[in-house]
């Protein structure tokens, strides 16, 4: 009988955590039985347990009982893991307050570039439907990515021997945002058939969310007296439909003698966020101090965008295993491709001019009363605004595991080596406004629609919509909107790099538990090619990383377990940092643009953890980490040798403004996680309700160059979960809370940062009780936001700069297991 017969459940475990396949022989079969929130609980919780490095764990089923939009909401449930939301969705991850570029993600073990400059990984693009599980590793083996500075996110997809014969998932939903009542709708649909030997899977998925984004934006500055004196009010509405689209498959074969299992997987995931602005901004032309004014002179733009972002992944993978003798081999190819556009073509109209009152009283709802009517305002030219960016990436892996089973000084141990080729590169250019002239003969006011903003602030400017669609195609119609040879030199992205990576990793089992150890190797060659002045450049460099890593699991009995990790990493400069092009001024002296010198930061650090299980289900634990980060990227203003951008000018110092490394950089912190059932506790009807709460504490800092001591970006100093649930009689409600306090965005000017956030979901799931030919019908309903919050940033001298609100989300649908 072949491994992948034996004990189907060890062996995903034990594929999930890195775990050579031979392993999962050792571990006994688990049946699991069909109550949603307690088996995925479970199966998470035993996964978590016989790991070997400090991991969280979320299943699909667990997915699949909360109300997420995507991958990001799911993943922002587990302890130390914070979201960051664009008009109120999901998007990003801070692991543990690290900054996004610290968390690697792959795809069935296969890391995958991030699609918007090559190291970030978006989550708003993967939906539900591809995942069985997802693995948050926070203390990294050897056999993981050395840019897993703060964590590796791995996502587990479906196999078509999850179950045999065939089975079918569909699940469809409808639903509506309140504010601007948008459409929501979401199908998703996988199916698998499977003998003993040949496997195929095909999923496809299609989600879209329409919503109306209440946008108030300022400029203030604080008085001696502490009064404000406002400088700029900008009355934004953006009409957002955001779409998501998957779909891909795998085909597999499994053998019983040497070669073990020939597979091919496929997966492609695109994002699409068409958006819809219209906007005002008022500029006082002579500021005063104080909340309330009355007859200030404003100057007033106007913006009407009709853009697109979109993002998209492309990954394919071909891979082999074969048992040679006592070695299990494991290898695989996998080409990527990732493309990140922005396309914001606006009409940007200036120089009008008004009289107006004003009352900042309540600060997130401002007041602006116009002494003449918004659609009066006359405006001294149109220019023809084209914001554009775009980075596409082609990736090539090839990879090789080997591992086996010896006795080593009597412990019975696993050798497991393997090495990883990638090549990468990588083209585009980086955000871009491209000014033009916009067409007279088009009046822009024809296409003022009349109707009033939808919004949950007071829309006191008269602010409507314009018919943004009809007038972008009268403007592409009157006059070519292509931006082909408009980008300038010193915005362009081209860069190749390749990463050789080897690996050698013992793991060895003792009475008390198992220890892990090893080391990975990895040697970076790049080239970034650029023009400076009109001359074309190429920087090229290479350096090797020796990263070495320890873990110690002790079982001090049979329901407490104590893990203690050392590990190290490396995170290379994003594409957009690392290229070679930018502007340079001879007279000033001075350079923007790219970094192509920058050093990748290093990090090294140890993880602990204490995690008792003690009731089916259920754990208690806390957790400890500590990382220490040297060279760590940000941008700023520095001086360099104007030698290194125009050679004539070797040894004298110039101005630079970009990427830099900063140094001495940490981040620590302490995690507690708690889940618990009430089962063995109470009595019915009592016993279906539990709890799910987790709780980070965190700090982190690095210096700048001039030795300013400042935050990593992305750190909230505190992030907590709790989530109330009951599953009885078919039966499954979920109440959840998230926090997180202020925090620097990484996308965001360095000098800025998000106030506190927190969301109020819920989820109601029912199952119909009847049991056809193993047929499950669920039906749900998820409502997010419930409290309609509104997200606050500030800027650097602690005024509101932004206030957003985007309303409640509901969702009511059903899903068909069989």
């Amino acid at each position: 009988m072949t491994v992948f017969r034996k004990f189907p459940l060890a062996v995903a475990v034990g594929a999930a955590l890195g775990i050579p396949t031979v392993q999962a022989q050792q571990l006994e079969e688990v049946v699991v039985t069909a109550t949603p929130i307690r088996d995925s609980q479970q199966a998470s919780i035993d996964a978590k347990r016989f790991a070997d490095n400090y991991v969280d764990i979320v299943s699909a089923d667990t997915i699949g009982q909360f109300p997420d939009q995507n991958l990001a909401d799911s993943l922002g449930r587990l302890p130390g893991l914070a979201i960051e939301r664009d008009q109120g969705q999901a998007r990003y991850i801070n692991l543990r307050g690290a900054p996004f570029r610290y968390t690697t993600i792959a795809f069935d073990g296969i890391d995958v570039p991030g699609a918007e400059n090559g190291r970030i990984p978006r989550f708003d693009s993967f939906p539900s439907v591809i995942t069985s599980r997802i693995e948050a590793n926070k203390a990294i083996l050897p056999n993981m990515p050395g840019e897993s500075v703060a964590g590796f996110i791995n996502i587990h997809t479906f196999s078509p021997f999850d179950k045999e014969g065939f089975s079918m998932a569909a699940d469809v939903g409808t639903g509506k945002q309140d504010l601007g009542d948008g459409d929501i709708e979401k199908y998703g649909l996988r199916g698998s058939w499977s003998n003993d030997n040949f496997g195929l899977m095909l999923f496809g998925s299609e989600n879209s969310r329409e919503q109306i984004t209440d946008n108030r934006e300022y400029e203030l500055e604080p008085g001696e007296n502490g009064e404000l004196t406002v400088h700029d009010l900008d009355f934004r509405s953006y009409k957002v439909k955001r779409e998501d689209q998957a779909y891909g498959g795998h085909l597999e074969y499994r053998g019983d003698g040497a070669l073990q299992r020939v597979y091919a997987s496929k997966l492609y995931s695109e994002f699409q966020d068409h958006e819809e602005r219209n906007q005002w901004a008022f500029s006082s032309a002579a500021p005063v101090a104080g909340v309330t004014a009355e007859n200030v002179p404003m100057i007033v733009s106007r913006n009407l965008e009709q853009g697109l972002y979109e993002n998209s992944t492309d990954t394919t993978t071909l891979g082999v295993d074969v048992q040679a003798g006592e070695w299990f081999v494991e290898g695989s190819v996998n080409y990527t491709e990732t493309e990140f556009g922005m396309d914001l073509p606006i009409p940007y109209s200036v120089g009008g001019f008004t009289m107006a009152d004003y009352d900042l009283s309540d600060i997130e709802d401002p007041k602006l009363y116009l002494a003449t009517d918004l659609a009066d305002i006359e405006y001294a030219m149109t220019l023809g605004l084209h914001y554009v960016q775009q980075l596409d990436i082609e990736a090539t892996k090839y990879k090789l595991d080997a591992s086996r089973d010896l006795d080593l000084f009597g412990q019975a141990s696993t050798l497991s080596l393997g090495t990883q080729w990638d090549q990468r590169e990588a083209g585009g250019f980086v955000a871009t406004p491209v000014i033009g002239a916009f067409p007279a003969e088009i009046d822009i006011a024809d296409y003022d629609t009349g109707k009033a903003w939808d919004a949950n602030t007071t829309n006191t400017i008269g602010g409507t919509y314009f018919n943004n669609a009809g007038l972008y195609n009268a403007w592409a119609n009157a006059a070519d909107l292509s931006v082909n040879g408009l980008i300038g030199e010193s915005n362009l992205i081209a860069i190749e790099e390749d990463i050789i990576a080897a690996y050698a990793m013992l793991r060895t089992e003792f009475s008390w538990g198992n220890v892990v150890g090893g080391v990975r190797v990895e040697q970076t060659d790049y080239t970034s090619q650029g023009t400076l002045n009109d001359t074309s450049v190429s920087v090229d460099d290479s350096f090797t990383n020796v990263l070495p890593s320890l873990h110690f699991n002790f079982d001090l009995t049979e329901e407490l377990k104590w893990r203690v990790s050392a590990s190290t990493g490396v995170n290379r400069p994003t594409y957009n940092e690392w290229r070679a092009a930018a502007s340079v001024d001879v007279t000033e002296q001075t350079v923007t643009g790219g970094n192509p010198t920058l050093e990748a930061e290093e990090a090294i650090g140890v993880d602990t953890s204490l995690e008792w299980y003690f009731a089916p289900a259920s754990i208690l634990s806390v957790g400890a980490f500590y990382r220490e980060i040297d060279n760590v990227i940000y941008t700023d203003v520095s001086t360099i040798d104007g030698g290194i951008y125009f050679p004539p000018a070797a040894g004298e110092s110039w101005e630079f403004q970009g990427a830099v490394n900063g140094k001495d950089g940490m981040m620590q912190g302490l995690e507690f996680n708690a889940i618990a059932l009430a089962e063995d506790v109470l009595p019915a009807p009592f016993d279906g309700l539990g709890i799910s709460a987790n709780l980070t504490l965190i700090d982190s800092e690095f210096k700048s160059l001039d030795g300013r001591t400042l935050d990593l970006p992305g750190t909230s100093d505190m992030v907590y979960n709790i989530s109330l649930f009951y599953e009885k009689y078919d039966l499954s409600v979920r109440l959840n809370y998230q926090y997180r306090d202020e925090w620097i965005s990484p996308i965001e000017d360095p000098s800025e940062y998000w106030g506190e956030q927190e969301r109020v979901d819920l989820s109601v799931v029912y199952t119909l009780p009847f049991d056809w030919e193993e047929t499950a019908v669920s039906l749900y309903a998820n409502a997010n936001n419930l409290t309609d919050e509104t997200d606050v940033r500030y800027s650097g001298n602690g005024t509101i700069n932004q206030a957003e609100s985007y309303g409640r989300r509901y969702l009511v649908g059903v899903r068909v297991n069989f």
